[in-house]
């Protein structure tokens, strides 16, 4: 695709288009008929699409940058009025500009959902495959697995039907559009390595700009939908989780630190806490365990990855622990992580969160998790990583399906 064809908004721009649209309505609708919490929760979801859009026009669509930022300031400017409003008690001067600037807010972003819709190019066919690829959907059930235990743990039983439905699409939507971005960010290295070289951005199927609207659209839905559905902590704890691998670990820690993996290992522990936030609508020491869980699993689970692949790595000049200080040094630091794992899944029998029965599967699950770091330190082949790479996802699952039944029962 060319760059002129490049620059034509895709379906993803009309369709976060279309969110901000109906989500700034809703905004102005509901600032005058009484639903005070709902006007303040749907203002702040309003802006998720509109940054969306914004974050679209300054990387790729220069075109739709000013009617961006314009509906983008004005609704940030709705938002600071309306706070004013609710501290003042709604003084004259400042009730009239805040419906003012309601409606003159409201034609903007109209005016933007237009241009956006103006020249737009039509989704191409067959690339529907691609884009289900873009959302890395083996990894997204994993975080899904984690999230729902979470949501068992905290409701200490089966959590209400439409709050579990609404969850799991919102943390869908998230993880998805942040795995499309990362797509984005990494296509310069991913042509490097055998594993990714094929992937639909690297290889040219998917334009990054339409990779880029998607990835930020599916975001934007996430955000209005948790905020909505659920409660605005939620959202919140799902959007962090989005920008700390996007921004942090993709933009910054991957390819500057041989830590990367730990430090980025945060984004991955936030679908439990999304899960639990749902349910509870705070975080508790319950809640920050079950984040531990997943924060010390994953620089083992990666490494033992990471030993599989670290020529692919070592081509694309990305620091992983197995390309900078070598294979015994990752070994040894996998095991160490591995004792630690165990002991941080232990934590809920002293917390008094759980019961022994789950504690007997922790130690079983987490015995055999340490026998093949053990056994991976002593061998050092690929057939020993394979084997720990493997189960670490296996026992990730069955450490929080354990957790779940404990809760529930």
């Amino acid at each position: 695709m060319n760059r002129a064809a490049e620059l034509r908004p895709g379906p993803w721009l009309g369709l976060c288009a279309l969110l901000a649209a109906v989500t700034t309505g809703l905004v102005i609708a509901t600032a005058a008929s009484g639903f005070g919490r709902l006007h303040v929760v749907l203002s702040l979801a309003a802006l998720a699409p509109l940054l969306a859009l914004a974050t679209m026009a300054r990387v790729a669509h220069p075109q739709l940058r000013r009617p961006a930022y314009v509906a983008t300031a004005l609704l940030i400017g709705q938002v600071g009025l309306g706070a004013l409003v609710a501290a003042t008690g709604d003084g004259p001067w400042v009730g009239r500009t805040h419906v003012a600037a309601s409606a003159l807010c409201l034609a903007a972003v109209l005016v933007l959902a237009v241009r956006a819709r103006e020249g737009a190019a039509p989704p191409a066919r067959g690339a529907w495959r691609d884009y289900v690829t873009l959302t890395k959907p083996r990894i997204m059930v994993l975080l899904l697995l984690t999230a729902a235990c979470g949501m068992f743990v905290a409701a200490q039983g089966p959590p209400a039907w439409g709050t579990f439905v609404a969850t799991m699409a919102g943390l869908a939507l998230a993880c998805g559009g942040a795995s499309a971005l990362n797509h984005v960010m990494d296509r310069d290295i991913d042509v490097h390595m055998a594993r990714t070289d094929r992937r639909p951005v690297a290889a040219k199927r998917v334009p990054a700009a339409r990779a880029l609207e998607f990835g930020l659209a599916l975001s934007a839905f996430s955000f209005v939908l948790l905020a909505c559905a659920t409660n605005l902590l939620t959202a919140l704890l799902a959007l962090v989780g989005n920008l700390f691998y996007v921004v942090v670990y993709t933009g910054y820690l991957k390819r500057r630190t041989a830590q990367n993996i730990v430090i980025g290992g945060a984004a991955g522990a936030v679908p439990p806490l999304v899960g639990y936030a749902a349910v509870s609508g705070n975080l508790t020491l319950t809640a920050l365990i079950l984040f531990l869980i997943v924060f010390v699993w994953t620089p083992p689970h990666f490494w033992a990855l990471a030993l599989l692949i670290q020529r692919d790595y070592r081509a694309a000049g990305v620091p992983m622990l197995p390309v900078v200080r070598g294979a015994a040094e990752t070994a040894r630091m996998i095991v160490r992580y591995s004792l630690l794992l165990v002991l941080v899944t232990l934590l809920p029998l002293v917390t008094g969160g759980l019961s022994w029965a789950y504690g007997l599967t922790a130690v079983a699950l987490g015995g055999t998790f340490i026998w093949l770091a053990v056994r991976l330190r002593t061998e050092q082949t690929p057939g020993a990583a394979k084997a720990l790479f493997h189960y670490s996802l296996l026992y990730l699952a069955l450490v929080f399906v354990a957790m779940a039944i404990a809760a529930a029962v």
